[in-house]
Order: structure tokens, then C-alpha cells, then sequence
């Protein structure tokens, strides 16, 4: 009696398993962009409720990136790679918010420390086609990029925060999802 209770539970906890990977991947990948992009590929982050869709174009090492995340119209939104470490100093990010004109904007910035400028800078490696939009109480953050040294494998780092003051974007929370937002992804 006591093996089949085990044989049960262990095949519901597998099924229960299943169905949750399922009804995440559905859900990144049934997302539908307001401008018709597609991308071949989606992950859903796993803090800040963050989601990363991507095509990788391997004759010309880019990467054609989408970024989403829930958000208020007050804050920001932020996603970068880091070359060299796995953590936040040292990234290469790309941050969006709403410019005090009214219009979203998408904008490269470096990461040098833990209380960056936040100012407009380039990278260290070509990005292009920047743009943001505000859909649903999300923000998207497009981008096309060289990926760094040809490879498919980097740390990457996602971020949020509340508030912009004079069109800079303020410092996130130090705690929670906010702390624990980096990770590897591999764009093959």
C-alpha cells in the first residue's frame, strides 16, 4: 500500500512538473508584439516577472532582442549583458522609461559600479535599432547586438525600478527579485 502511495505521488508530482513548464513556455511563447515582431526563441526570467525573446542571426553574430517586463509608467526597465563577470558591475545594458517629453525612450548605458550614471553611453560592442513601448502595464525594451566575441553564452542581468527623476533613472530596490536578477543564457 505504502509503495503504490510513493508510485502515485511520485507520478503526480512529474505530471504537476510538466504542466508547469508547459504552461510557462505557452505563455512566453503565445506572447503576441503590438508591432508583428517574432522572435524564434523565449525564456521567461525567473525574478521581476521579466521575460527575454531573441533570434540569433549566426552569419553576422547579432541577436535581435526583446525584452518585457511589468512596470508603471513611472519607472524603468533595464537588460545587459555582462562580458566579464556575473554580476551587475561591469554590463552592458540597455534602459527604458518614459522621457519627461512623454515618449518611451530605449537608450545603451555601462554599468561601472553600484550606482551607475545611468547616462546614455556606448557599449563595448555595436548596438542598434533601439526602441521601447508601453504596452499593458509592461515595458519592451528591442534591440539588434553584436554579440561580443562571437559566442552564444553570457551572463545577463534584468532590473526594474520605480521611479525617474529629470529623465535619469533612480536606484531599484536592494532586495528580493531586484538582487537576484542575472543569470547565463546561451542564444543558441
Amino acid at each position: 500500500m505504502a509503495s503504490q502511495f510513493k508510485v502515485v505521488l511520485i507520478f503526480t508530482m512529474a505530471v504537476s512538473s510538466f504542466l508547469s513548464s508547459s504552461v510557462a513556455q505557452q505563455t512566453c511563447s503565445s506572447y503576441t508584439f503590438s508591432n508583428n515582431k517574432a522572435f524564434n526563441s523565449c525564456t521567461e526570467l525567473p525574478h521581476l516577472g521579466a521575460s527575454l525573446y531573441y533570434t540569433l542571426a549566426p552569419s553576422s553574430d547579432t541577436i535581435n532582442v526583446a525584452f518585457k517586463a511589468p512596470q508603471s509608467s513611472d519607472g524603468w526597465v533595464a537588460w545587459g549583458l555582462n562580458p566579464k563577470s556575473t554580476k551587475m558591475v561591469g554590463s552592458q545594458a540597455i534602459v527604458a522609461f518614459f522621457h519627461s517629453n512623454g515618449s518611451m525612450i530605449a537608450y545603451p548605458t555601462q554599468l561601472d559600479s553600484y550606482a551607475p550614471s545611468m547616462a546614455p553611453e556606448d557599449l563595448s560592442f555595436p548596438v542598434s535599432d533601439m526602441a521601447a513601448e508601453y504596452v499593458k502595464n509592461e515595458m519592451i525594451i528591442y534591440a539588434t547586438l553584436k554579440l561580443p566575441g562571437g559566442s552564444t553564452k553570457f551572463n545577463h542581468v534584468w532590473q526594474e525600478g520605480s521611479s525617474v527623476a529629470n529623465d535619469v533613472p533612480q536606484a531599484h530596490s536592494t532586495s528580493g527579485g531586484n538582487i537576484e536578477s542575472l543569470g547565463t543564457i546561451d542564444f543558441q
